[in-house]
């Protein structure tokens, strides 16, 4: 099989090609008629096996790890959203997902931008910590973005705090679809030891995130209807979209129309 007749082979070869011996530290030799790097010398670098090379530059990738494509990446030079495009490709989702902490400008224009928002409009990080919010989101949200000794995590709100459980209309249903939706969220973050301890002292202060983090479910964040009950407006209902900054999706900015 022509390894330019698949995608994934295309893309391979093209890198391999690209990539001259001085730049991966490999001595150039006196006579080199490979164009780029040798495939047995970037089955090295990689620590694969020229096989293994082989059948992915022929779109053989059924039975390829993440950890394989990782090293492959690594081997090949590739940029984040090149080695994005790697696991696209392979059918694949990169574990290495792009952290705020790579791009700090991100939160910065998020704050700045916040105030310009003539609505409620907040922003969340990875572990669903207010990282800033307008002073509208403040005022609706007032028993935790309003009060200066709340907890800035949404899930503690939710969860642990007695307001919210008459201020979000119908609250068992929208507990179980946050817990749903953070479990969709968190993805392969479940192991990281910041994440884990979140939900251990979340499980154990709450019976009801417990309880429903035990099943299991999963549901993509999504937009739509929400009705709160405020202790001075009075009901309100409002329009949900969550969006994501390109260079730092694990930031979540939720804006209620």
């Amino acid at each position: 099989m022509d390894s330019t007749s698949t995608p994934l082979g295309a893309f391979l070869r093209a890198h391999r090609e690209r990539l001259t011996p001085q730049q991966a530290g490999l001595p150039a030799g006196l006579r080199r008629r490979a164009k780029g790097l040798r495939r047995e010398e970037v089955a090295q670098l990689a620590g694969i096996s020229p096989t293994w090379l082989t059948w992915l530059e022929q779109g053989r990738s059924e039975s390829v790890s993440a950890h394989t494509l990782t090293r492959l990446a690594a081997a090949l030079q590739l940029s984040g959203a090149e080695t994005d495009y790697l696991f696209d490709l392979a059918g694949l989702k990169n574990p290495q997902e792009k952290r705020a902490d790579a791009n700090p400008q991100a939160r910065e224009i998020l704050e700045r931008m916040l105030p310009r928002i003539d609505m409620p409009a907040y922003v969340l990080d990875r572990h669903w910590e207010a990282a800033a919010w307008n002073q509208a989101a403040a005022e609706l949200f007032c028993d935790w973005l309003g009060r200066p000794d709340a907890s800035r995590n949404q899930l503690d709100f939710v969860f642990l705090m007695p307001e919210a459980r008459t201020f979000i209309d119908n609250w068992p249903e929208r507990a179980r679809r946050i817990v749903a939706e953070l479990r969709a969220d968190l993805g392969q973050q479940l192991d990281d030891a910041a994440t884990a301890q979140m939900l251990d002292r979340l499980r154990r202060q709450s019976p009801e995130f417990d309880r429903l983090w035990r099943q299991q479910d999963v549901l993509e964040r999504e937009g739509g209807e929400r009705g709160f009950h405020h202790p001075r407006l009075g009901p309100l209902q409002k329009q949900q979209i969550t969006l994501r900054p390109a260079n730092a999706p694990e930031f979540k900015l939720v804006v209620l129309l």
